[in-house]
């Protein structure tokens, strides 16, 4: 979603959780590093969920936004960000495989849980094609070519999730 992010122009917010303890979420990512993406909003926080005052006043301008929430431990962070977002009115997309948990078993109960209180629980492919909507747009071929660079990944991840 990164680079997706990077041909969309999405903005990134990105939070870590108690980060002097247990380190950067994912360094591989790179966030604000010298050659990584930069992020509208990178926060270190104690909350499980990532709506904290930052993150908050980021998103308070132009009334409701469409947020897309990936991240681990669905259960916990996920599932308390995705509440906050749809309690403060947004319309939220949980990408069902950009999500995780330690216990596997997690994962589909907070999907459901999520979709019930009226988060949009979809997957990476789909959320960028309805974000496209078009395949006349320019950023179409990049967006094409990215699916099918991570297809192997996302088809293994989906068969996963699905046996759960």
């Amino acid at each position: 979603m990164i680079k997706a992010s990077q041909i969309l122009q999405f903005p990134i917010y990105a939070t870590t959780q108690l980060r002097s303890r247990l380190g950067e979420t994912c360094s591989e990512l790179g966030l604000d590093g010298p050659d990584g993406v930069k992020t509208a909003c990178h926060v270190d926080k104690t909350a499980f969920s990532m709506w904290v005052p930052e993150i908050e006043s980021a998103l308070s301008s132009g009334g409701p936004h469409e947020v897309v929430v990936v991240g681990i431990e669905s259960h916990i962070c996920v599932t308390q960000t995705t509440l906050d977002l749809l309690a403060n009115g947004h319309k939220v997309y949980v990408l069902a495989d950009g999500v995780s948990s330690c216990n596997k078993e997690e994962v589909p109960i907070a999907l459901r849980r999520l979709q019930r209180e009226g988060a949009v629980v979809t997957t990476s492919e789909s959320f960028l094609y309805e974000c496209m909507g078009d395949a006349g747009i320019a950023e179409f071929k990049g967006i094409a070519g990215l699916v099918k660079d991570v297809k192997e990944t996302t088809t293994n991840t989906m068969q996963t999730m699905c046996k759960i």
